[in-house]
């Protein structure tokens, strides 16, 4: 595997760890089971910004898991 590659896909799931973990707690499946009683409730601002970020990185480390994919079983073939 290049090592380019898995530094970038330590960084980026590092950085998609943070993200999820700075995440509004409430807003997801917990509140179905008694967390926060809001109906409906938007994103705005930073809270808009880092959901946006956080897309983001779940498709980069997407991408870098399949090139490193790719790699190896060229490598391997």
């Amino acid at each position: 595997m290049n090592p380019f590659l898995a530094l970038g896909q330590i960084i980026v799931s590092g950085a998609l760890i943070a993200a999820i973990l700075l995440q509004a707690r409430g807003t997801g499946l917990s509140s179905t089971f008694g967390g926060d009683s809001a109906v409906y409730r938007s994103r705005r601002g930073i809270e808009k910004s880092l959901f946006r970020f956080t897309i983001v990185l779940g498709v980069l480390f997407v991408l870098f898991a399949l090139v490193a994919f790719a790699q190896s079983s060229a490598t391997t073939a």
